[in-house]
């Protein structure tokens, strides 16, 4: 049986994603629509009858049904039944924020004039109360002519009865369409032309015929609404997911109007708009009473300190330091656990196996390698977490208001700031968040910069450096990686600046931007967002990073030399004529260093390390050696990779008798000449290649997606390849001059 589908729409920070994971009991699926890069999230409603079922879609924020950014549009092109794989809608759901009613009702407004069965809910009732406002449902639901429920869904007020109210509608096939009805009084002049642009609408697109007098309104008052070519501003093809194609006959009328009402003296732009608002005001005015607020809200007193010009900031870094100082702090527990249980697996499988190539490719190159990485996923966890307590309180929106007079010194949109802290995360959804931009200067702009933000991936590569170089005590860790952070948000943008004075020219739009109220954070929401996303590092390290490490430990352990081998034997041999029994701790030292050279030796022989010798020239400059540059390597596929592979070239469980964390074998390791090799300025120096390297092709992959050329991800790699080559070389180079 076809799904019941439930539209679920409204103005940004009105409330909606919170009742869609409501709705759905945070099961949504989260996919793309075909043919464009916006982001399709649905679910089933809870609790519905298993013979009537629901589907919610979740469609974008907007303000109007006139597109800014591909997120709105592809809202607009859904309500206006434009797109191939999603059907009419049944139902829409439109949310309104009631503390900001005026505004929310226009985009609600034009909803209704779509004639779609429509139900609005009220959310937020309890802040517009807090601000003085008692709004009359019953009357509003008289003036707008669709059923209205009062909600708080943050608390879960007003929950059942949406829930009834759909599964209702859904049980009943003969559903009546809601009545269009326009919100506005036009002038005649207006009226008339917009009547003739329906009339040849309903001609040229019959089955659309409901939606021909919003559409006409659209078409008559909106200068983007005809489209001058097919290509968006994403650089994605419309296809038959984006504008309708309209006969030149049908915009040629649209033209002729526009010029018989300039002359007329009717400013076809605004009149729509301004009559929409007078009449929005006057419903306002009667279905609202308005109660004396307090002097000053919980919200007002937080944010007078919160946004201030000089605490604003220092409370926003003082946040970010104690996020980062926490996840060194909180994460070391579990992960002794997850690491202990590695190592036991890694024992258990290799005692349990006879010795050979099979044992070592199991525990070293696949347990070992995999549980490298893994060890990290409460580091993962606490990141996410935090940032997900962030947003859900309301915070991140006062901090894109703090970083707006930073961004746009450098040239770019308030909006960047919010797909630049997403990348914290990964880079991936951060350029995937890019779509709200408007402009596309502002737009690639911040994609080229976004992958700079030192994201989740990053993590596992600072903590092993970290752990292996930098002193453990008054705080340097959670220090080192706040500077880290500090240095690839500064990197980010003084690039920025580059590319908007350069080669993206151009002035970037003001932030109009809506500060939400505070509010208690859903935990259960939170937590599910936090699941997910590390589900995607455990996904990446069961494929991708398993997959490398299987490539690597066949690289690194042939081709094997028979020479080679004979003469270890043979002193190993010696060795054992002439150590005592039990051997002496020299003895056992001598036997250390043997087998250490002897692994090396290997390691310089296999392909991996003829391939790390061939690019040693181009790394020493930076302090790094041969194993490094393998890991470099490697990592190109995935930043967090970089860990496992020095796991399998360290050799880092491979003996099941005495398994050393990757941490103390890289402080333990020596260069030719003796000296060690990771050093606090080798360490920082290589920190600061990985703040800057583009060492993900999946991110490289989005980019070429979301631009749709391949200049822009070849030129980005080429960009930050060189960037990360020069800072570490700057950062090695002084600091052995400063004699570090």
């Amino acid at each position: 049986m076809k799904p019941f589908t439930v539209v679920l729409t409204g103005n940004p920070n009105c409330g909606k994603t919170t009742l869609f994971n409501a709705l759905t009991g945070l099961r949504g699926r989260v996919g793309n629509y075909a043919g464009v890069t916006v982001e399709r999230k649905e679910g089933s409603l809870t609790g519905a009858d298993a013979r009537f079922p629901v589907t919610i879609l979740d469609l974008p924020g907007t303000y109007s049904l006139s597109p800014q950014s591909p997120d709105e549009q592809i809202a607009r092109d859904i309500l206006f039944q434009r797109v191939a794989d999603v059907p009419a809608p049944d139902l829409v759901v439109v949310v309104v924020d009631a503390s900001n009613l005026q505004r929310n009702l226009y985009f609600a407004t034009q909803v209704i004039e779509l004639g779609h069965p429509t139900l609005l809910t009220l959310n937020m009732v309890d802040v517009a109360r807090d601000r003085g406002h008692d709004i009359d449902t019953d009357a509003l639901s008289k003036a707008l002519g669709v059923p209205v429920i009062p909600m708080v869904a943050s608390q879960g007020e007003g929950l059942e009865p949406l829930r009834q109210s759909i599964r209702s509608q859904a049980s009943s096939p003969g559903t009546r369409h809601v009545i269009p009805r326009e919100f506005n009084e036009l002038p005649e002049a207006f009226g008339r032309e917009a009547q003739a642009i329906e009339t040849a609408l309903e001609r040229h697109f019959p089955h659309r015929s409901r939606l021909a007098a919003a559409e006409a309104l659209l078409l008559l008052s909106d200068e983007r609404a005809l489209p001058t070519d097919k290509t968006n501003t994403d650089g994605n093809t419309n296809g038959n997911t984006a504008n309708t194609r309209y006969p030149s006959a049908l915009i040629e009328q649209v033209l002729s109007a526009r010029r018989r009402l300039e002359a007329a003296g009717v400013d076809w732009r605004s009149t729509a708009i301004e009559a929409r608002y007078a009449r929005l005001f006057a419903i306002e005015q009667h279905v609202t009473r308005e109660t004396p607020p307090p002097d000053e809200l919980l919200s007002d007193r937080i944010d007078r300190v919160v946004t201030h010009r000089v605490w604003g900031p220092l409370i926003f870094v003082t946040v970010m330091a104690l996020m980062f100082q926490s996840i060194f702090w909180l994460a070391q527990y579990p992960m002794s656990g997850i690491e202990a249980a590695v190592d036991a697996l890694a024992q258990w499988v290799g005692s349990s196996m006879p010795p050979g190539d099979l044992n070592d490719l199991i525990t070293r190159g696949a347990i070992a390698g995999v549980g490298s990485v893994v060890i990290f996923l409460p580091q993962i966890c606490l990141l996410f977490l935090f940032i997900g307590l962030l947003e859900d309180t309301g915070y991140m929106s006062r901090a894109a208001f703090l970083m707006d007079r930073l961004m746009s010194r450098v040239g770019l949109h308030g909006k960047s700031f919010i797909p630049m802290l997403s990348s914290f995360a990964c880079a991936i959804p951060g350029i995937m968040a890019t779509r709200t931009i408007e402009t596309r200067q502002d737009r690639l702009a911040t994609i080229l910069v976004a992958p700079l933000m030192s994201c989740s991936a990053r993590l596992p590569v600072y903590t092993v450096l970290i752990a292996a170089c930098i002193p453990q005590r008054n705080g340097w860790p959670g220090l080192t990686l706040l500077m880290m952070y500090l240095l690839g948000i500064a990197g980010a943008l003084g690039m920025a600046w580059i590319f908007k004075k350069t080669l993206l020219r151009g002035e970037p739009p003001m932030l109009i931007l809506e500060l939400p109220p505070y509010k208690r954070p859903m935990l259960g929401a939170v937590l599910r967002q936090m699941w997910d996303r590390s589900k995607l590092f455990l996904k990446r390290a069961g494929t991708v990073i398993l997959g490398i490490n299987i490539l690597l430990w066949f690289l690194a352990t042939y081709p094997r030399s028979s020479e080679l081998q004979q003469e270890f034997d043979q002193r190993h041999a010696q060795w054992k004529q002439a150590a005592s029994n039990p051997p002496t701790s020299a003895e056992s030292e001598t036997l250390k260093r043997l087998d250490q050279e002897e692994a090396g030796e290997k390691l310089r022989q296999s392909f991996a390390g003829r391939l790390g010798r061939a690019i040693e020239p181009a790394l020493k400059p930076l302090g790094f050696d041969w194993k490094i540059g393998i890991g470099i390597v490697t990592s190109f596929a995935a930043r967090e990779v970089f860990v496992s592979t020095l796991s399998v070239v360290y050799n880092v469980g491979g003996d099941s008798e005495n398994t050393a964390s990757l941490a103390e074998v890289m402080k333990s390791e020596r260069r030719d000449d003796g000296r060690k090799t990771y050093t606090p300025l080798t360490g920082l120096t290589l920190m600061v290649f990985y703040v800057f390297a583009m060492q993900c092709v999946s991110t490289v992959a989005v980019v070429r997606r979301e631009t749709n050329s391949w200049k822009w991800p070849l030129f980005q790699t080429v960009y930050m390849t060189s960037l990360a080559w020069i800072l570490a070389f700057l950062t090695y180079q002084v600091g052995t001059r400063l004699g570090f």
